[in-house]
């Protein structure tokens, strides 16, 4: 798991919080995540809303806080933990009830929340090419130089490069866009997991077998950013399908994935206009 350092905290203040602390985003798919987590758990915790669009994240007081200038960060009586799958098997081992991760499924649970992981940067790049289409670069390369010079701290005490792999992708963001190549790769990847999930879910209500688990919060919160891209879900993998028909209707799911109408209705602007230039993700992905 990913617990930082006392040298790599470099905003001090946040050692002497108690409780729960969660620095998030609303729109980000791992700080939904993990809220869904934490409010199935039953835990009372304080939210500190970092502005992702406003470039909060790489401003020095959050990079004294998450090297990798990525949400959510847990801070849990003074220790800062980061990356939401690791925050997620903290929590769990730290407040064992109700259980998210049932006992026996621990190497299954963490395989699949790996590759849930690897997805991220595909992920990101399905949702700039088909969801959120910004009119101007999310990070300016001022924006990238700073964030090359102040993040990239240490995490376990040791020389973090995961600054430069975000650096790299915003960078090829700015300069080319998500080109259909690697939209259609991302697509594909997709669609493998995806295939696998659905394979997972015949005759049965959750990825596990009985029980809601982590790895079905983690999925579904992918299959939802996946769905407002425009993927064809229901028609390519009709068990998970069903599944997420399901969850969406618990309040715990639903009011995570609730957007105020100006975000639904840009959103949804930006899979019509794909849709008339012959540019959706199911066109553009071979879907």
């Amino acid at each position: 798991m990913v617990k930082l350092t006392d040298a790599d905290i470099k905003t001090k203040e946040v050692q002497d919080w108690k409780g729960l602390h969660v620095f998030h985003f609303p729109f980000s798919s791992c700080s939904q995540k993990t809220r869904i987590f934490l409010n199935l758990k039953g835990l009372e915790w304080e939210g500190h809303l970092i502005d992702l669009m406003g470039n909060e994240n790489v401003s020095e007081r959050y990079l004294g806080i998450n090297p990798r200038g990525l949400v959510p960060t847990l801070v849990h009586d003074g220790d800062v933990h980061i990356e939401s799958n690791d925050i997620l098997t903290y929590l769990e081992e730290t407040f064992p009830e109700p259980k998210l991760i049932p006992e026996g499924t621990e190497e299954e649970t963490q395989v699949l929340l790996d590759l849930e992981d690897d997805l991220h940067l595909d992920l990101r790049a399905i949702s700039f090419r088909f969801v959120f289409a910004p009119p101007v670069p999310p990070k300016s390369a001022d924006v990238l130089e700073q964030y090359g010079k102040t993040g990239s701290g240490t995490v376990g005490g040791q020389k973090d490069d995961w600054v430069g792999v975000e650096i790299d992708f915003w960078d090829r963001l700015n300069n080319e866009g998500i080109t259909d190549e690697v939209a259609r790769a991302a697509a594909g990847k997709f669609k493998q997991a995806f295939g696998d999930i659905d394979s997972r879910l015949a005759g049965r209500p959750y990825i596990l077998g009985d029980t809601l688990s982590a790895l079905d919060i983690a999925w579904f919160i992918y299959a939802h950013r996946m769905m407002l891209a425009d993927y064809p879900l229901h028609r390519l993998h009709p068990n998970m399908g069903a599944w997420y028909d399901r969850l969406a209707e618990l309040p715990a799911f639903a009011q995570e994935i609730a957007l105020p109408p100006e975000i639904d209705a840009a959103f949804a602007a930006t899979r019509a206009a794909n849709a008339a230039a012959g540019t959706s993700l199911e066109v553009v992905g071979g879907l």
